[in-house]
């Protein structure tokens, strides 16, 4: 196996911890509402497009000198990306099983779900084989593609970018990337002011109905895209405090309440459009910019905020995978007497913190192990 000899981008990773606690955060709430317009914290789905812009950033910035170079082969890249990823999809399909099974083996309406259905959802989690609205694998009874881990549907689509990269992205010229990503983000501009969501926002992807996989499939190929782009053209200047900049410009962007009413829902997908197509590259741009000014001032491992960064980064995927099954837990409590936030907010900061503990414990014991010995023996 390689080495990577480029410096080591900090801030990202701990750009992707804050967005990570804010969709936790935005998860939570979702137990108190009772449509996408009353939802609090309401644009908090928007971090998973800020996670495939980051993404993509990485990617281009990680691998597209290894291929020019020759370093680099498609079996190399597929057996990185899947020790990077799969190791906590197998886990989190496991926690999502467990939880399952706490719940009752119930869906959302009470209907009991043999154990072996969900066994069977499980497994194909595992595969990240998505299951289609009633069919045996959809064990939930709401249409979610991976009914035991629901965001998933994001890693889905994360494979999805990391093959399009590997076999046509990286071989386009920055002009022809450029050109892609103009097109696509005209693409996803359209879905969400013309209301492909039905919901006036790009909120999609979690399920195999309606305009959901064409619109995820929008999401991330537009926001995995940008970030190669940016990755490509990037020219740090230097900036400080883009850590803390960053981090309130995507709260305050995610903590916007839902725009518009019925018949003016394409101000909301306006913001939604303006948000992923212009701000997060910026906010992106600004991210990187901090990054390479610590790196260059060769002050990042001595940071006051290094061990922080770090601590943020490092959960920042294992929080993101194994918060859900817990929520389907709370929500099952929040909903089983209607229960409010004044009555649940102890839970809720249990379940938070609880939740970052078990991450960091995972991580240490399980993560971290099992992909350095996977690079090893690989």
């Amino acid at each position: 196996m390689f080495k990577d000899t480029k410096p080591h981008y900090l801030l990202l990773d701990a750009l992707r911890g804050v967005v990570a606690m804010t969709v936790v955060f935005y998860h939570f709430f979702e137990a108190f509402a009772t449509s996408p317009f009353d939802q609090r914290f309401n644009h908090g789905y928007m971090g998973v497009d800020f996670f495939f812009i980051l993404s993509g950033f990485v990617i281009g910035y990680a691998y597209d000198d290894k291929w020019k170079s020759g370093d680099l082969s498609l079996g190399k890249f597929f057996r990185r990306r899947l020790i990077r990823l799969h190791p906590m999809v197998i886990l989190g399909a496991v926690i999502g099983l467990v939880t399952f099974f706490i719940q009752g083996s119930v869906q959302w309406d009470g209907t009991q779900v043999p154990y072996w259905h969900a066994v069977v959802a499980m497994v194909c989690t595992m595969l990240m084989l998505p299951a289609i609205p009633g069919t045996l694998p959809e064990i939930r009874g709401n249409g979610e593609m991976f009914p035991v881990n629901g965001p998933y549907w994001s890693l889905f689509f994360e494979y999805i970018g990391n093959i399009a990269y590997a076999l046509c992205i990286r071989r386009l010229s920055t002009r022809k990337l450029a050109v892609l990503v103009w097109i696509l983000g005209m693409g996803l501009a359209s879905f969400a002011i013309l209301n492909g969501s039905e919901y006036g926002h790009i909120g999609v992807g979690w399920t195999m109905a309606g305009n959901n996989l064409w619109g995820g499939l929008l999401r991330m190929m537009f926001s995995y895209s940008a970030g190669m782009l940016v990755s490509r053209v990037f020219r740090p200047v230097k900036i400080r405090g883009a850590f803390w900049i960053c981090s309130a410009a995507l709260i305050a962007i995610f903590a916007v309440p839902h725009l518009g009413k019925e018949g003016t829902l394409w101000l909301n997908g306006l913001y939604d459009s303006v948000c992923v197509l212009f701000l997060f590259p910026l906010i992106l741009y600004i991210a990187a910019c901090g990054s390479a000014t610590e790196v260059n001032a060769g002050s990042e491992a001595g940071s006051r905020f290094s061990k922080v960064w770090r601590f943020l980064g490092d959960i920042s995927y294992p929080l993101y995978v194994i918060h859900y099954p817990f929520m389907y837990l709370f929500y099952a409590w929040c909903w089983e007497d209607g229960k409010t936030i004044a009555q649940t907010w102890p839970a809720m900061v249990g379940i938070f913190f609880g939740c970052i503990v078990l991450a960091y414990i995972v991580l240490k014991l399980y993560d971290a192990p099992v992909r350095k010995w996977l690079s090893e023996k690989v």
